[in-house]
């Protein structure tokens, strides 16, 4: 996603399964732990649903396009 001070930056969107719970800040130090602090979201967004593709496939660009509309580049 667009980041005023890096230009860009790791964001999660996430569906949780039914019946499970989760907060950010549990994702997150988990991320940070088997990650390393360059690859853990800096924020995280849950969605009752992600944007899924015919045959079921996260469709990752329309969820890049929905926080790149308005910007002079996108990932």
């Amino acid at each position: 996603m667009p980041d005023e001070k890096r230009g860009e930056a790791v964001k999660a969107v996430i569906q949780l399964k039914p019946d499970h719970r989760a907060s950010g800040d549990e994702l997150i130090s988990l991320c940070k732990r088997e990650l390393g602090s360059v690859k853990t979201p800096k924020t995280i967004e849950f969605w009752d649903e992600l944007l899924r593709s015919a045959v079921g496939k996260v469709l990752k660009r329309d969820i890049r396009e929905k926080y790149w509309q308005g910007q002079w580049r996108s990932v």
